[in-house]
């Protein structure tokens, strides 16, 4: 058998330890992300502020509609339920983090339409960036759940 043919086999069965050890790396990453959203939602003017924030990102966050807040949490909660459903080698999973993914992207669409990312700089796309990679990763690894 030559290496393409046992890479093809190696993925086609069921997934093994590293499967397990990409889900919590996974569960992890999005118990983080749920902290920033809990943070994003008590955090007051002041604090931002003390965060080093200007006046005006302190201006484009606290203006934003609730339903970029509300997407925000979708993609979150979704996300963390998703990471624990591949843990589980559940077969919701992809369903699930399907509408993670979509959240954040509909996340950075309404952060570059209301100005986040021209406010808060290079930081704010490199992260959301990250986040919505992730996302897709994850995505596609739970494909393999889905066979």
């Amino acid at each position: 058998m030559n290496s393409l043919s046992r890479i093809r086999s190696a993925w086609s069965s069921q997934p093994g330890v590293w499967f397990s050890v990409v889900a919590l790396v996974g569960l992890l990453w999005n118990i983080v992300g749920a902290l920033q959203f809990v943070n994003s939602l008590t955090a007051a003017e002041a604090s931002m502020k003390g965060a080093m924030m200007t006046p005006e990102q302190v201006a484009v966050i606290t203006s934003l509609p609730a339903w970029v807040t509300l997407v925000f949490g979708v993609g979150v909660v979704t996300s963390l339920l998703g990471s624990v459903l591949m843990y589980l080698r559940h077969r919701g999973t992809m369903p699930t983090l399907v509408v993670s993914l979509l959240a954040f992207v509909l996340l950075s669409i309404a952060y570059a339409i209301y100005g986040v990312f021209a406010a808060i700089g290079t930081q704010q796309i490199v992260t959301m960036t990250v986040v919505v990679v992730a996302a897709a990763g994850l995505v596609w690894l739970s494909r393999i759940i889905s066979k």
